[in-house]
């Protein structure tokens, strides 16, 4: 229903700064909130920031003062300016979107995820 294409990964030195994309695509679904996680080699997936459709964001600690999420509703597109990175932030980052599709009677929920973007910060 609705696939998610991320973009702007790659090798950076501390304090350094990345810009992450995603983009989503599909027909006749609404998408709600839209987030980026990330998972480092032996870890779980975590939430790095996530964008409401109402624009209400949120952060990890972790990531608070460095990181800014941006959402544009009308192209369905996602940005993440990461920004002082550090190499704990070494991780691949993946675009999540909620949606949403159906008749207004019988209106379905998805989660969708994209196939990930590597992250590296060397020291």
């Amino acid at each position: 229903q609705v696939q998610l294409s991320e973009s702007g990964g790659g090798l950076v030195q501390a304090g350094g700064s990345l810009r992450l994309s995603c983009a989503a695509s599909g027909r006749r679904v609404s998408i709600d909130g839209m987030a980026w996680y990330r998972q480092a080699p032996g870890k779980e997936r975590e939430l790095v920031a996530a964008i409401r459709g109402s624009g209400l964001t949120e952060y990890a600690d972790s990531v608070k003062g460095r990181f800014t999420v941006f959402r544009d509703y009308a192209k369905n597109t996602m940005a993440l300016h990461m920004n002082n990175l550090k190499p704990e932030d070494t991780a691949t980052y993946f675009c999540n979107a909620q949606y949403s599709y159906g008749p207004v009677e019988n209106v379905q929920s998805r989660t969708a995820w994209g196939q990930g973007t590597q992250v590296t910060v060397s020291s």
